[in-house]
């Protein structure tokens, strides 16, 4: 009859031989779409600048930058600089003013101005957006009026979409362009290197990234139209002019909160190619200025990315919490009890076969998250605070369900939305 420790280690052993065998998986799509070199290797932005396309002369496309920005006098003078400093040849850029009460316009101006002019220089404009139909969100009526309104957006070859809150290397569009013709795509997103200053950046970011990367995999999303997750990040999207126009750009999402994947959603539809890569520091991003902002927007990310759907948050929350907190600390529980047993003089086939497999475990986990928070900026350390980050973003899944349920309204880009559960 077992001991009720040799209990334990069996009762313990089950659960981590699910983790090991749930993040080897994820291990294994690091590795084969994000490491290994070879033709199934999802490349990066920085990939782009080793291309032959990247070496843009006077015959490359032109480029035009759309810039959504509803008071954003904060932060937008970054983008503007950063724009300012771009080697593409061919750009134009655009700030969509939408709405302005603060001095949004005034930080763009200082922005533009405080870098030196360049040869070919950069054109510019700043349209001034006043009012946003009823039926359209703020942000999306902005993009669709420059590319309809702008007279740099009209005639240009490619459609940059890029949101205040981001941030250029300096070779980022030239990077990019060159991946769009290298790969021949119609639509191509960056998934961006996020800010990681304040605690709930370091803390709790990476699992909720983790959290979306998971529903919108990325070989998914790289995938023929057929057979694609289709996803984009509103952050940074670069179109050619065509296919854009063809499924009617933005006007085809004018009310949607998760614009970004539903224009990927009909890419898709249309049979069009599209790609998705890490910016790998190529493009920047801070999302939130505090923790209670970061909640109510992640609040709204998920509510979408999950359809609405208060059930499949609900589940999404008991994954989060199961596989990214319960699992990797019962798997060093595991290992905990099994080195203790061993160093006891304990040998038998049980104690070493917790041993292997929640050591196992242990190092699938840490090598997954390894790259995911070398990809979100976050010192690799942080790490073991995982299963804390995976908790409280179950926290924010499980909230998002009780808001839908309770028709709770969403405040984005300077108007209000209530959103139906499904």
């Amino acid at each position: 009859m077992p001991t009720p420790i040799q209990a334990l280690l069996v009762v313990l052993i089950v659960p981590s031989g699910l983790v090991f065998l749930y993040w080897a998986v994820v291990a294994f799509y690091a590795l084969k779409y994000h490491m290994i070199p070879g033709r199934s290797r999802i490349p990066t932005a920085r990939d782009g600048l080793s291309l032959p396309e990247a070496a843009a002369g006077a015959d490359s496309p032109t480029v035009c930058v759309i810039v959504p920005a509803h008071n954003e006098q904060e932060i937008v003078g970054d983008l503007a600089r950063s724009l300012a400093r771009q080697d593409y040849p061919a750009l134009r850029v655009v700030f969509a003013l939408d709405r302005c009460t603060d001095d949004t316009k005034g930080e763009v101006e200082a922005g533009i101005s405080s870098i030196p002019a360049r040869s070919p220089p950069i054109e510019w404009e700043l349209l001034d957006i006043t009012s946003c139909p009823p039926d359209w969100a703020g942000k999306v009526n902005a993009m669709w009026t420059a590319v309809n309104q702008s007279r740099l957006a009209r005639d240009a070859d490619l459609l940059l979409f890029a949101d205040a809150d981001t941030t250029f290397d300096p070779g980022c569009v030239r990077a990019t362009a060159a991946l769009l013709e290298n790969r021949r795509l119609d639509m191509l997103t960056l998934l961006s290197t996020l800010s990681a200053d304040r605690w709930f950046e370091r803390f709790v970011q990476p699992a909720t990234a983790l959290e979306l990367v998971r529903q919108y995999p990325m070989h998914k999303a790289n995938r023929p139209a057929e057979s694609r997750r289709a996803f984009a990040n509103g952050q940074f999207i670069l179109c050619r002019r065509e296919p854009y126009l063809r499924i009617r750009g933005h006007e085809a999402v004018k009310f949607e909160m998760f614009e970004d994947v539903r224009l990927a959603q009909h890419i898709a539809r249309e049979g069009l190619s599209a790609g998705v890569f890490l910016a790998d520091g190529m493009l920047r991003c801070r999302m939130y200025a505090d923790w209670a902002e970061f909640q109510r927007g992640w609040n709204r990310i998920f509510s979408e990315s999950c359809n609405r759907k208060p059930a499949r948050l609900r589940t999404s929350a008991m994954r989060s919490r199961v596989i990214g907190a319960i699992g990797p600390v019962m798997a060093v529980a595991t290992l905990a009890l099994a080195a203790a047993l061993f160093s006891n003089g304990e040998r038998s086939a049980l104690v070493l076969t917790a041993l292997v497999t929640s050591a196992a475990a242990l190092i699938a986990i840490m090598f997954t998250l390894s790259r995911v928070y070398a990809a979100s900026g976050a010192p690799l350390w942080l790490a073991v605070t995982f299963p804390f980050a995976a908790w409280m973003t179950g926290s924010i899944l499980r909230q998002t369900a009780e808001d839908l349920e309770n028709r709770k309204p969403v405040i984005w880009a300077g108007r209000e939305y209530v959103r139906e559960a499904r």
